[in-house]
């Protein structure tokens, strides 16, 4: 059934004030708060109407109204007004966002930091499988005659330190001899394009004690497998405690134990995900049961046109939509082009 104008308002007005207040709302503050030219009695009529229909519900404690699952549907999709960010939010942004940084996953960890305190929400940002990316750069360092550290960077600007620990002595002279074999047959390479079969055949180059080499070539393989496999950061998990929502104990370990689940939050997210540059999911119409009062928005950032990772923002179902986001916008645009910079340069300023 189509809600008519006065209907909307009342319920923008109603999640508004809800959003703000976490208080179950009456149909006095609304009457008296906004000149909406209502009566009282007029807009409690149209609150149990809209209870009725299914966008308000009441708790059994109060005689105010919350909004439902449905309700905050309607408010994302049709009534709620854009937020403009303001000009110190904006500022948050640029800053997280300009290029003191030279790695991918520095960047990402940024824009993660970032958008978490601007939203006062939990942020979750998972990165790109890189198997496309090539081997800019691969040294093994000696530390002392037991001890070195493999320093292996990619293309794409990410950068891995492994400590290589071996029972053997290693000589300073290998190891260069050892780089120089490595950095010709392993530079300009994809992480894709260096298996198993491929290391055996550099392997079978080099003369050495092969307890020495399977530790290496293990390490190396380890790093690039770190790599190219896609991960998660987490940021602003404790935020929950600023919602009298986890007041109650259980709750806030449920929520605990799910985004401890790597697994489970890779497929919340790409359940999330959809056509549209924002995508909102609301209470129940997530599958986890641990997430049953809460919403999460999400958002895709790119290089160019290759969507690489996605960014999530949850909370309390009673979240600041509007804020979150036009946060969560800027952001993104932003650091696509931060990305951008930082892989073919200036040109793209």
């Amino acid at each position: 059934m189509e809600l008519g104008e006065r209907k909307r308002k009342i319920l923008q007005a109603i999640i508004d004030d809800y959003i703000d207040c976490a208080e179950p709302v009456g149909s006095r503050k609304i009457a008296k708060k906004h000149e909406l030219g209502l009566s009282s009695a007029t807009i409690r009529n149209e609150m149990a109407d809209l209870e009725d229909m299914g966008y308000l519900e009441q708790p059994h404690t109060s005689a105010g109204r919350i909004p439902s699952d449905l309700g905050y549907r309607l408010y994302v999709d049709q009534l709620m007004e854009k937020y403009q960010l303001t000009v110190a939010e904006i500022n948050r942004i640029k800053l997280a966002m300009e290029l003191k940084m030279r790695e991918l996953n520095q960047v990402i960890q940024e824009a993660s930091y970032a958008i978490s305190k601007l939203t006062q929400y939990t942020t979750i940002i998972s990165t790109p499988k890189m198997g496309k990316s090539t081997i800019k750069y691969l040294r093994i360092i000696p530390i002392d005659q037991f001890n070195s550290l493999l320093v292996l960077v990619t293309d794409t600007g990410v950068v891995k330190n492994y400590k290589i620990k071996t029972y053997n002595e290693l000589d300073s002279d290998f190891i260069e001899r050892l780089n120089i074999i490595l950095n010709n047959k392993l530079t300009g390479l994809t992480l894709e394009q260096i298996n198993s079969q491929r290391m055996q055949e550099i392997k079978k180059e080099i003369v050495c004690d092969e307890e020495i080499l399977t530790s290496i070539f293990g390490h190396i393989s380890d790093c690039i497998n770190d790599i190219n496999s896609a991960d998660l950061y987490l940021e602003g998990t404790t935020n929950i405690f600023n919602y009298p929502e986890y007041n109650d104990i259980e709750k806030a370990k449920e929520f605990f134990s799910f985004v401890e689940q790597k697994d489970k939050l890779i497929k919340l997210l790409n359940k999330v995900n959809g056509s549209k540059k924002i995508n909102v999911l609301i209470g129940r119409e997530n599958e986890f049961s641990e997430l049953r009062e809460c919403s999460i928005v999400t958002s895709t950032y790119s290089i160019g046109n290759k969507v690489i990772g996605l960014i999530g923002v949850i909370g309390p179902t009673r979240m600041r939509y509007a804020k979150t986001i036009s946060s969560l916008e800027y952001l993104t645009d932003n650091l696509n082009r931060t990305l951008l910079k930082l892989f073919y340069g200036d040109k793209y300023d």
